[in-house]
């Protein structure tokens, strides 16, 4: 009967928790919504104006006081920004966007870190806990840890990227790369690092030539001067609106996988306690018919 009852507190602790993955799933799915509609409406938008200041900064000159977002300096300096989420729960979503950030320092910044010039700036408490500690002659930045998991607007990714514009102007870093996680749907991610800083100035072909011909009004310098910070703090704050989202989707997948393994285990179980049960009641059985035999002799 002890085995009995082992088995009924098992099949109650995965019901318990196959409710709890229930309910995530659903807040995921329900925030994931949300979200979703948030980065696929900005996204259109920013792809067009990272389109058109692409070819404004590939017709800049050296002289142009605008330009200074796409000077291309000797790399000495580098800060990577990663963005993660503060909790867990959310299948390989951290892992792999931790995993991207590794691996472009050990190829291409390793002469950096070793040289203590690498720092990381963190969104997200998961990219800390284990970049901090595997890189531990990296300069750390945890302002904005603790903004992901709520709201979060471009109010509050905006000083962020001011930061960073500002740090590269005074040559605090020589580049800034983002590794993030960019939303493709619920159920895949795209998990990469993406150059903010400086500017990526588009290849010149036969067929861009035209369109970089740009007639300016007003004055070209007076343009840029509010166009390029403009851009990037939208392009920052895309890129922050599609981590949110592909986390959102990497938690609904794995609270959806985790409820289809909480059946399975359910069915194993259950099946389990029945046997228990039925050999239970044919010892019992035996029991009773072999002390009644006995009475009679």
């Amino acid at each position: 009967m002890a085995n009995l009852k082992e088995v009924r507190d098992r099949i109650q602790s995965v019901i318990s928790t196959q409710q709890i993955t229930k309910a995530m799933k659903l807040v995921a799915a329900s925030k994931l919504r949300k979200a979703q509609q948030a980065v696929l409406q900005l996204r259109p938008y920013s792809q067009k104006l990272n389109a058109i200041l692409s070819n404004i900064v590939s017709t800049m000159q050296d002289d142009d006081d605008a330009s200074v977002f796409g000077t291309e300096r000797v790399v000495k300096k580098v800060c990577i920004v990663v963005i993660t989420s503060n909790r867990g729960l959310c299948g390989a979503f951290n892992t792999n966007v931790i995993k991207a950030a590794k691996a472009i320092i050990d190829t291409k910044y390793q002469e950096q870190y070793q040289q203590g010039q690498l720092t990381f700036l963190f969104i997200g408490k998961k990219g800390k806990d284990v970049l901090a500690k595997r890189f531990p002659n990296a300069h750390c930045i945890t302002d904005y840890v603790e903004l992901v998991g709520k709201e979060f607007s471009s109010n509050d990714s905006m000083p962020i990227a001011e930061r960073l514009m500002n740090s590269f102007v005074h040559e605090e870093f020589d580049a800034v790369e983002i590794a993030y996680a960019r939303f493709r749907n619920a159920a895949m991610q795209d998990y990469e690092v993406e150059a903010f800083l400086p500017l990526q100035k588009s290849e010149k072909t036969v067929e861009t030539a035209f369109d970089s011909d740009f007639i300016f009004e007003p004055q070209k310098e007076e343009l840029l001067a509010h166009l390029i910070p403009a851009v990037l703090k939208t392009q920052f704050h895309k890129t922050i609106l599609d981590s949110t989202a592909s986390e959102h989707g990497a938690r609904m997948t794995a609270m959806d996988k985790a409820t289809d393994n909480a059946e399975e285990l359910l069915k194993e179980l259950r099946i389990n306690y029945n046997k228990a049960r039925q050999e239970a009641i044919t010892t019992e059985l035996g029991e009773i018919v072999g002390g009644a035999a006995a009475l009679e002799a």
